[in-house]
C-alpha cells in the first residue's frame, strides 16, 4: 500500500489508436515529478474503450518503464465478476502492487452480492485490493457496515472513497483497522480526508500537476496541515476546471495545453471540451504557475 499521491492516468491516443511511446513518456514524467503511485486501467484511463490487448500492453509499458521505483495498481473492476477475477489473476501475476476494484454497475447488486463480488476477486488475488467506491458512476454505494466485514479479508486492504462526503470517509475510518488504508477520490477533499486519518488521494489532477499533489499530500502525512490546506484552497479553481466536463475531457485538454504527454484525442463516446471549459483550464493552470512553466 502507498501513502501520499498515486495519479489517475490518462491513455493517450493518436489517430483513434493507443499511442504508447507517448503512455511512457507520461508515466517517466509522473515518476520524475515525485508521483507516490500509478493507477493504471482507471477511468481516467478510458478504460472502458479499451481491448484487451490494449490493456495488456498498458499495464507492461508502464512495468517497463517504472523498473520498480513506485507501487503500480491496476483497475480490474468489472460488473461481471468472473471478468473482474479473471483480469485480477492475470495483472497480478505481473510485477504490479495492487488492484482497484469498483462496484458493479448497471446490473449493480444487494449486499451480500457485493461482499462475495469482492471476496471473490480477492480470494483470486496475489496482490492487495483497494475497493474503490464511486456511486456517481456505478450507481450503488458500499455501506460502512460492508466496508467493515471486508476489511476482515486480508487481501483488502484499502478504499478509494469517490462519494464526496467528509462523513463517509470518517464512518470508514471509524470502523476499519490501522492497517486499512482510505484513500480520498475526490481531489477537492484531499487534505479534508488526510486530517482525519486518510492515507493519500488517486488523483486526477496529479496528471497535470503531480509534484504539487504530491508535496501536498506529503505535508499532510508531516502534520503541516497549515501548509496542506493553503495548497488545497490554491488547487480549488483547477479541480473545479478538471470535473466542469466528464472526466476525463478537461484533464487532457490541460494536457495539451501544458504541452505534455497524455493530452489530445479521446475516444467516443467522449468528444472535446468546450470553449468554456478550455478557459476555465488557462486560468487555473496560469494562477498554479504552472502554463507559463511550459509554454
Amino acid at each position: 500500500m502507498f501513502k501520499g499521491s498515486a495519479t489517475a492516468l490518462v491513455t493517450p491516443f493518436k489517430d483513434g489508436e493507443v499511442d504508447y511511446q507517448d503512455f511512457k513518456d507520461l508515466v517517466d514524467h509522473q515518476i520524475l515529478n515525485k508521483t507516490d503511485a500509478l493507477v493504471v486501467l482507471g477511468t481516467t484511463g478510458e478504460t472502458p474503450t479499451l481491448t484487451e490487448d490494449e490493456k495488456d500492453q498498458l499495464v507492461d509499458c508502464a512495468i517497463e518503464v517504472n523498473q520498480g521505483r513506485v507501487p503500480i495498481i491496476v483497475g480490474t473492476g468489472s460488473n461481471n465478476t468472473k471478468a473482474a477475477i479473471q483480469a485480477t489473476e492475470k495483472f497480478s501475476e505481473r510485477a504490479i502492487d495492487g488492484v482497484l476494484v469498483q462496484t458493479p454497475y448497471y446490473n449493480k447488486t444487494n449486499k451480500e452480492g457485493l461482499y462475495q463480488h469482492f471476496k471473490q476477486i480477492a480470494d483470486h488475488s496475489k496482490v492487495p485490493v483497494i475497493l474503490y467506491n464511486v456511486p456517481s458512476r456505478t450507481g450503488m454505494t458500499i455501506p460502512v457496515s460492508l466496508v467493515k466485514r471486508l476489511a476482515d479479508i486480508k487481501n483488502i486492504r484499502g478504499l478509494k472513497d469517490a462519494t464526496g462526503d467528509l462523513a463517509y470517509g470518517l464512518q470508514v475510518i471509524a470502523n476499519t483497522p490501522d492497517d486499512f488504508y482510505l484513500y480520498s477520490g475526490e481531489d477537492h477533499l484531499t487534505t479534508s480526508l488526510m486530517a482525519v486519518g486518510a492515507q493519500g488521494v488517486i488523483s486526477v489532477a496529479s496528471n497535470v500537476a503531480p509534484k504539487y499533489i504530491h508535496d501536498m499530500t506529503q505535508a499532510c502525512l508531516g502534520n503541516d496541515f497549515k501548509t496542506a490546506g493553503q495548497m488545497q484552497v490554491k488547487l480549488t479553481s483547477l479541480v473545479k476546471a478538471l470535473f466542469n466536463e466528464t472526466n476525463p475531457i478537461p484533464v487532457k485538454k490541460a494536457l495539451s495545453l501544458l504541452n505534455l504527454a497524455g493530452g489530445g484525442e479521446l475516444r467516443l463516446p467522449l468528444t472535446e471540451s468546450s470553449s468554456g471549459t478550455d478557459h476555465l483550464l488557462e486560468k487555473a493552470l496560469k494562477e498554479l504557475s504552472l502554463y507559463d512553466q511550459n509554454n
